[in-house]
């Protein structure tokens, strides 16, 4: 996640870290924002839109109610590329097995 962060132009950063600390603060965060991806394992998408540029950090919460962003990326169509979701959900599976003690 880090190389994705370090790679966005510096106002695109800005904005992602505003938008994951409204997420952590807010009871309820708008769903333009956050919101759960329908016939996926449980992934969740965060949406940053800066200008024209939208970008997509995609993730899931954890047992112990903590988000796990697994990775980002920049999207310009509406729909979530499969292969996306299917690379978060590869990337919850690993953290579950090896979160079980």
């Amino acid at each position: 996640m880090g190389e994705f962060l370090d790679a966005l132009p510096a106002k695109a950063g800005q904005k992602v870290v505003w938008v994951l600390k409204l997420i952590q603060e807010l009871e309820v965060v708008p769903s333009t924002y956050f919101k759960k991806l329908e016939a996926t394992d449980d992934i969740w998408e965060c949406r940053v839109q800066l200008g024209s540029d939208t970008y997509r950090l995609l993730g899931f919460i954890s047992e112990k109610g903590v988000v796990v962003l697994t990775h980002g990326f920049s999207k310009k169509s509406q729909k979530t590329p499969r292969n996306e979701i299917e690379r978060a959900e590869t990337y919850k599976k690993d953290f579950m097995r090896r979160s079980k003690p």
